[in-house]
């Protein structure tokens, strides 16, 4: 059986695939499919989301004897953890010097142990198991090619030595093109998340775990035992709920987002003229380049990231693997791209994720979010942290990551300014009436519309069938914007996304768009 991208091996095009697919969803026979739930349960803990963070809790919980029971709205594997570059690495850009500045020397050291923990927890977990999942160690390179970042570079190095962090100062690096400066951290490592995570899927259920797909949670109690309520009528009883999506379920009360926005960004997976020399990279500046190998049918092959902005907020997007694929061209010399795939991931005010006791008065509803997509580390820190909290062990990362915390500097500013952005796209879209009339979509285009004198969005697929649906976010009132690359509505003020059918994708929408007439 051909296997995908196999039919245009001879020949060499660097024409974009049409639709986006993610690399690591089709590198394996077959993704287990679970059952919805369909009658009322009780159980210890309910993990909320199918995703890297929620399965290795589900995990980590099972191997420890709790009862567990994990929920998943869509499909396990198909949100962010299926579409990262998935590299493992305690070097998260430009950051520790900025950590250091709002938190102070012991809370920047931790963060860096909690996330050099986590990656030893996952050479670990793939020894143990024997999880075929192309875990390679590679050294991690964050690089300038400006002058105007070399400042930048230094105070990041110091950073490091006031963190006993071990790592390199370079003039030179293995890239084919020149940069003005680079820091080297041995020892870090990439994988394939989607085999790993199956391995692990398969012990949860070996366990006495069990997964539930096509379940949308809508609502839990703050009493204890907590009811866990769904979308379907049905409900789960139990002593702990932990929320590992993007943002919290049962939000209103902590008003996270308020305290959180999202981004997009982006992914190639190409063949290249010149081979990949090893190591994987990131730049300082904007915008984003990151570069690691990976190996696809057998073959050595690039993953060229980058390009992020917030969801929602790009007239057009097909421009961003656009970018990435002239930036690819330019360096490596691409010969053939035989993927592309997108990400959305959360940031906090401060850039510290958010792992523990989402409200004071209720110690038993626990989340993990705003990883500022470095997720496949901080999502083993939220794991085990949220773990040791269910079990009531102690961790000295439990006030680093605290939902709880305000640090003046930086997040009344932030806040300030997420807020201030939000406030004009929900005003700009009531006035943002047309983009197109209904007649004048071609196939497999879509756009915002009238219909009866109101805004509204349309896709004609490419049979040439209309779905058009009201453009007003189910979360808070927000004009959704079309998505060209991806063919989805995305709100511009929490990251909400839809599919062309209005079908709920990403939250913090819990409900779909409204469908209406094409006439």
């Amino acid at each position: 059986m051909m296997q995908p991208g196999e039919a245009s091996r001879t020949t060499t095009t660097t024409t974009l695939p049409q639709f986006p697919k993610s690399f690591w969803l089709e590198s394996v026979d077959a993704i287990p499919q679970f059952p919805s739930l369909t009658a009322d349960l009780k159980t210890e803990v309910v993990v909320i989301g199918a995703g890297i963070t929620g399965i290795t809790t589900a995990y980590l919980l099972a191997k420890r004897g709790v009862k567990v029971v994990v929920l998943q709205a869509g499909r396990i594997l198909e949100g962010t953890t299926g579409h990262t570059t998935a590299k493992l690495t305690t070097q998260h850009g430009l950051i520790y010097h900025e950590f250091l500045s709002h938190f102070g020397e012991e809370k920047t050291r931790l963060y860096y142990e909690a996330n050099h923990e986590a990656l030893m927890f996952i050479r670990q977990t793939v020894e143990e198991l024997g999880i075929e999942c192309q875990f390679t160690e590679e050294d991690a390179y964050l690089y300038t090619s400006e002058d105007a970042y070399l400042d930048q570079m230094q105070n990041e190095y110091m950073a490091y030595a006031k963190l006993n962090i071990t790592a390199d100062y370079l003039l030179s690096n293995p890239l084919p093109f020149e940069t003005k400066a680079a820091i080297r951290i041995k020892g870090q490592a990439r994988f394939n998340p989607v085999p790993y995570l199956l391995r692990l899927i398969q012990e949860i259920t070996q366990l006495g775990g069990q997964i539930y797909e096509g379940t949308t949670v809508v609502g839990a109690t703050h009493e204890q035992p907590s009811i866990v309520k769904t979308k379907q009528g049905h409900q789960v009883t139990c002593s702990h709920v932990v929320t590992a999506s993007h943002y919290p379920f049962n939000d209103i009360k902590g008003a996270f987002f308020t305290r959180l926005h999202a981004e997009k960004s982006y992914v190639i997976a190409a063949r290249t003229k010149k081979p990949f020399p090893g190591g994987m990279y990131i730049n300082a500046e904007q915008p984003t380049r990151s570069l690691r190998a990976v190996t696809i049918h057998g073959e050595p092959a690039v993953l060229i990231g980058g390009e992020g902005h917030k969801t929602g907020q790009a007239l057009c997007t097909h421009q961003f693997y656009e970018n990435l694929q002239k930036f690819g061209e330019e360096t490596f010399g691409l010969t053939e791209i035989l993927y592309r795939w997108s990400a959305q991931d959360v940031f906090t005010l401060d850039k510290m994720p958010y792992i523990g006791q989402q409200f004071s008065d209720a110690p038993h509803l626990l989340m993990a979010t705003g990883y500022r997509k470095w997720g496949m580390t901080n999502s083993m820190v939220a794991a085990m942290l949220n773990m040791k909290i269910i079990l009531g062990e102690k961790s000295p990362y439990e006030e680093v990551f605290t939902p709880h915390r305000f640090h003046a500097d930086p997040s009344i500013k932030t806040f300030i300014q997420q807020n201030a952005n939000v406030a004009q796209h929900l005003i700009a879209g009531k006035f943002n009436l047309q983009h197109k009339q209904l007649e004048e979509l071609s196939p497999d285009e879509g756009a915002v519309v009238q219909v009866k004198g109101k805004r509204a969005g349309a896709y004609r697929d490419p049979n040439g069938e209309l779905h058009v649906v009201d453009t007003t976010c189910t979360h808070l009132g927000c004009e959704v914007e079309w998505n060209d690359a991806e063919r989805t509505w995305d709100c511009p003020c929490h990251g909400s996304r839809y599919t062309f059918q209005g079908e709920v994708i990403e939250g913090p929408a819990k409900k779909a768009l409204t469908k209406l007439a094409a006439e």
